[in-house]
């Protein structure tokens, strides 16, 4: 991050125990170098007799904070009589109270928005509580400036709403129903990089989400929601955050919207499809087109290290561990199905593997596909697009040495298991270019809106799980990707490969009209797979 970087430590709720959280901060200082300061979100003072004491201590002078400390007023009737100054103040040698809303702004530029207190519907609000009024006056103060782009970081006590939404759960269940409506909708609206927030007595980091609606709006920063737990607790959950941060308004476009691999959509936008989705969803299994078969042996070792493992029979099953997702009905595609055939398998991995095509627009057209039930791209676990992206890579090699490049198409529609569709074109067909050009040109002819997807982002940063869509990779990198509303042509991907453009062969556009014998498919099978078996990590030892 460079010379830009500050260093910041933020802690949970300290309630009091100000010697164990500055001891703590003195033995990360001494092994990992000085911090700039440290942010407490949630309540800093505590309400015994023992605290009290303590605190007069460091009001005194007597002990003092080893790092600038910024704390947030008062959550509780007990503790508002040590926030006097309303607009905030120095309260002891470098600890200062932010105040009970605002915008701090440090001598680096740094931005931190901060909302003092717990919500409550009443107004007049208590001392240690804000209300809806006050958020909308903190909001109103800040985003009324038209190069509003959001702050660095926002300080609360309570969690927002639903802030787990579309992400990870924290492993509270209590937690999912703690939280502030209000919260929620300051953060939406501040699109903080980072929002602390404490009171639940729980380490919570939620996966980064996105503060935009991609393929709509230009990209933005990404929000990450950390709450941490309070200070000392018996259970030794994490209750200090340490990071390094460039201020926003120092960072190059570029660099502050790249969007991480985890990113999610924004808990706190409420889609107003959702249900249309869920609908859509269903409909594609009962809409099931016929299926397009690729079967494989399951008693037949396929390769050195299948053979070593085989132990005969259905039980040799050792690459489908039992985690994945079963169908609801009869699928063609899941290792486990009773329907499978005995032919067309290249190759197995852990989670998923690749076979030839029935009904290929080439001879070397394959699939990659999960080894368990996935409907879409969007639906797969790390595990399973981490092996995804190998096979990808594979194939990518070995194509080069036959003097091809590849295009890879997904057609999320009427479709129950995901097939991810290989298909190489000799280099000197086409250009890259030439086959987007292609897709493009051929789709807007057929009233489709074909959108390439920004470089830092992938599929699964463009839609949920349920959504219909059409997407296309091709070996450069470049993306290409439509959201299904209505009806989209079924054989789509492969007429615009066999359109006269790239391959010019119009006829093999539909692949129940390119049929081979049982005989045929073996012997292409058989070709492909020694050919390819150089390439094949799954043959490693």
């Amino acid at each position: 991050m460079g010379d830009k970087a500050l260093r910041v430590l933020t802690c949970g709720d300290v309630y009091g125990r100000f010697d164990a959280l500055f001891s703590r901060v003195r033995a990360i200082q001494k092994k990992s170098g000085q911090f700039e300061m440290l942010l407490c979100a949630g309540s800093f003072f505590g309400t015994s007799p023992e605290s009290q004491a303590l605190w007069e201590e460091y009001k005194s002078g007597k002990k003092k904070a080893p790092i600038q400390t910024y704390i947030l007023g008062a959550n509780n009737q007990e503790t508002v009589k040590h926030f006097k100054d309303i607009d905030g103040c120095e309260l002891a040698d470098n600890i200062i109270y932010l105040g009970r809303k605002g915008l701090f702004t440090g001598a680096s530029g740094l931005q931190i928005a901060y909302l003092s207190g717990i919500e409550s519907s009443s107004d007049p609000a208590p001392a240690y509580c804000f209300t809806a009024k006050d958020v909308v006056s903190l909001k109103t103060s800040l985003t009324s400036n038209s190069n509003f782009k959001g702050v660095d970081i926002l300080l609360t006590s309570p969690w927002p709403r639903d802030v787990f939404n579309y992400g990870n759960a924290p492993a509270n269940e209590a937690s999912k129903k703690c939280g502030s409506s209000l919260i929620a909708n300051l953060a939406f609206s501040l699109r903080p990089r980072y929002h602390f927030a404490a009171l639940e007595g729980e380490n919570y980091e939620r996966l980064p989400y996105r503060n935009h609606l991609v393929l709509q709006e230009n990209a933005q920063h990404v929000s990450r929601f950390i709450s941490l737990a309070s200070v000392g607790n018996l259970d030794k959950k994490k209750y200090i955050y340490a990071f390094n941060i460039v201020p926003m308004s120092l960072m190059e476009v570029a660099e502050l919207v790249k969007q991480p691999l985890d990113v999610t959509e924004c808990p706190y936008r409420k889609s107003e499809t959702e249900t249309q989705k869920r609908r859509e969803g269903s409909k594609q299994i009962d809409e099931e087109e016929p299926a397009q078969q690729f079967f494989f042996d399951l008693n037949k070792p396929q390769g050195k290290k299948r053979q070593s493992n085989a132990r005969g029979g259905q039980h040799s099953q050792t690459k489908q561990p039992r985690k994945h997702p079963q169908p609801s009905g009869p699928c063609w595609f899941c290792l486990a199905s009773p329907e499978v055939e005995k032919h067309l398998v290249v190759s197995i991995g852990d989670n998923c593997y690749v076979a030839l095509a029935k009904g290929g627009l080439t001879l070397d057209h394959v699939l990659i596909l999960p080894i368990g039930h996935y409907q879409a791209t969007v639906d797969l676990s790390g595990d399973v697009i981490k092996e995804v992206e190998l096979y990808k890579s594979a194939l990518k090699k070995f194509f080069r040495t036959k003097g091809k490049r590849y295009v890879m198409f997904e057609r999320n529609y009427k479709s129950q298991h995901l097939q991810l569709q290989v298909v190489p074109l000799p280099l000197s067909c086409c250009t890259t270019e030439d086959i987007k050009e292609s897709f493009i040109v051929q789709a807007q002819e057929q009233g489709i809106e074909l959108l390439e997807i920004p470089e830092h982002s992938d599929i699964k940063q463009i839609v949920q799980p349920g959504t219909p869509y059409f997407y296309v990779e091709l070996d450069s990198g470049e993306k290409l990707f439509h959201r299904i509303k209505k009806n989209f042509p079924l054989q789509f991907g492969r007429e615009v490969l066999a359109s006269e453009s790239i391959l010019n062969i119009p006829t093999r556009a539909d692949w129940r009209e390119c049929k081979s014998s049982r005989e045929e498919e073996e012997s292409h099978t058989k070709t492909f797979r020694e050919a390819f078996e150089p390439f094949d990590f799954t043959m490693e030892d």
